[in-house]
């Protein structure tokens, strides 16, 4: 077996780890010292890496004197795994060459493949909003909007003719038009009112918004 071990800060002893590797029965141990578990620069721990052989067991006191996030520690245990290489962390009582410690490591990779998921679907939604869309496109470009109102002014088509030309319902027209400054009434097709209707005792009242 081959332990690792790894202290942050040039003044931390490594001497309590270094006992804890001996009494699992580690006949080699790897030692960084000054380096931090988000760094990949720890070149014991590549050294000891090379050094491991199929059939090995590499041995740490912690999981995160490997190094800080799931994911990374995943994909450095699948390594190992595919190498032949066994893995056990003392203070978790992960011991792959077991049954309970393999199933730890299964749980420890399903929370790792979840945790790419998450970050999948923020990156998705992070990319839409950032191009303005909100993650979903819209139904008719600046050009489509453009043509309709040139369809609706100067060709004098009805809404439902302009709607059905680009495939979308009569509301997406009308919201479009008004957004490009043709908000009014006339877009259902039927003559453009005045404003102003008659009552019933000939006098003029003006008409309310319906």
């Amino acid at each position: 077996m081959l332990g690792y071990a790894r202290v942050s800060t040039v003044d931390q002893n490594f001497e309590a780890q270094r006992q804890q590797l001996v009494d699992a029965g580690c006949y080699d141990i790897y030692a960084d010292h000054g380096r931090s578990g988000a760094t990949m620069a720890r070149p014991q721990l590549e050294v000891c890496l090379h050094a491991l052989q199929p059939g090995n067991t590499l041995v740490v006191t912690k999981l995160d004197r490997l190094g800080r996030t799931v994911r990374g520690l995943v994909d450095l245990l699948d390594a190992l795994h595919e190498r032949g290489v066994r893995f056990r962390s003392l203070s978790e009582g992960i011991d792959t060459t077991t049954p309970s410690g393999r199933l730890m490591f299964n749980i420890i990779a399903s929370v790792a493949e979840m945790e790419r998921e998450l970050i999948r679907e923020r990156t998705k939604a992070g990319l839409a909003v950032a191009a303005g869309k909100g993650g979903r496109p819209p139904r008719l470009q600046p050009h489509d909007v453009v043509e309709a109102r040139r369809l609706r002014d100067q060709e004098k088509q009805t809404v439902e003719s302009i709607a059905k030309k680009f495939k979308v319902h009569r509301s997406t027209i009308i919201r479009a038009l008004r957004t490009d400054g043709l908000a009014g009434a006339g877009y259902g097709g039927s003559s453009i009112s005045t404003g102003i209707r008659g009552t019933s005792d000939g006098a003029i009242k003006q008409a309310q918004p319906d």
